[in-house]
C-alpha cells in the first residue's frame, strides 16, 4: 500500500486515484461510440479530485494518451489531409494560449470551465461547411487555443468536423487525431513553461491503460448506441456539474 502511495502525486488519495482510473474507461468508451463527451466529461470529474493548477495540464496528458489509443484503433478510417491543415493551425494556437493559461487564478479557471460547458452542450453552433484548407487551419488554431484555457474543446472540435464528413465512423476516427494533436502540443507548452509532469507519469499510465480498454470496448459498439438518449443525459449531468463549477466566481 505504502509503495502504491509514493507514486502518487502529493496529496492524492487511494480512493482518488481509482475513481480517476475507474472512470476513465467509461469516459473513453464514450467518447470511442459517440466520437465525442468523454473528454468533456472526465474534466469535470477531474475538477474535484486534481489541484487547479495541474488541472489542465493533466488532463492534456491524460487525455493525450486516451487520444492516441483511440486514433490506433480507428486509423484506417482518418483523413490524414484534415489531420495535416489542422495541425498547421493547432501549433501556433498552443503556443499563443500556453503563458496565459497557466496565469489565470482559480476563480476564473473554474467559472470559464463552467461557462465553456454550457455553451458546448446547450448552444447551436454554426456548421462549418467548406474543408477549405484556410478555414481547417483556422479551425486548428482557434480550438487549440481555446484548449488551453477550456482543457477540453473536444464538442467543439467535433462540430468544426462534423460537417466535413457524411460517415460517422470517418469523423470519430478524424476527431481522435485532430485531438492527439492539440493534447500533444497542449502537454509540450505546458512543459516548456515548467509544469513538472513527471510527478503525475506512474499515475496517468494507469488511467491510460484503462482508457484504452475503453476505446476498445467503445469501437466495438459504435453506431450501435442509442446516441440521442444518451446525449440527452449527458446534456443534463453537464449543465449540473457546469453550474457548481460557475459558483467559483460568487464564493
Amino acid at each position: 500500500m505504502e509503495s502504491f502511495l509514493s507514486f502518487l502525486p502529493e496529496g492524492l488519495s487511494i480512493l482518488s486515484a481509482g475513481i480517476l482510473i475507474f472512470a476513465s474507461f467509461f469516459t473513453s468508451a464514450l467518447t470511442a461510440s459517440v466520437g465525442v463527451g468523454g473528454g468533456l466529461l472526465m474534466l469535470a470529474l477531474m475538477t474535484y479530485i486534481v489541484p487547479i493548477a495541474a488541472l489542465i495540464p493533466v488532463h492534456g496528458l491524460v487525455q493525450l494518451g486516451s487520444n492516441t489509443g483511440r486514433s490506433y484503433v480507428q486509423r484506417a478510417h482518418i483523413d490524414w489531409r484534415i489531420v495535416g491543415l489542422f495541425l498547421l493551425g493547432s501549433l501556433l494556437g498552443a503556443f499563443a494560449g500556453a503563458m496565459l493559461a497557466v496565469q489565470l487564478p482559480a476563480y476564473i479557471l473554474k467559472s470559464f470551465l463552467g461557462l465553456f460547458i454550457i455553451i458546448i452542450v446547450w448552444a447551436r453552433l454554426p456548421k462549418i461547411k467548406s474543408a477549405n484548407p484556410v478555414v481547417v487551419a483556422l479551425g486548428g488554431l482557434v480550438t487549440t487555443f481555446a484548449t488551453m484555457f477550456a482543457g477540453a474543446t473536444g464538442p467543439l472540435v467535433a462540430v468544426f468536423l462534423n460537417s466535413l464528413f457524411n460517415q460517422h465512423r470517418k469523423m470519430v476516427a478524424t476527431h481522435g487525431m485532430t485531438m492527439t494533436v492539440q493534447h500533444s502540443l497542449k502537454v509540450l507548452a505546458f512543459g516548456f513553461a515548467g509544469f513538472a509532469f513527471w510527478e503525475w507519469l506512474p499515475l496517468v499510465l494507469l488511467i491510460v491503460i484503462s482508457g484504452f480498454s475503453g476505446t476498445k470496448a467503445g469501437t466495438l459498439i459504435l453506431n450501435k448506441m442509442p446516441e440521442e438518449k444518451l446525449k440527452f443525459g449527458f446534456k443534463i449531468v453537464m449543465t449540473i456539474v457546469a453550474l457548481d463549477l460557475l459558483r467559483a466566481w460568487f464564493v
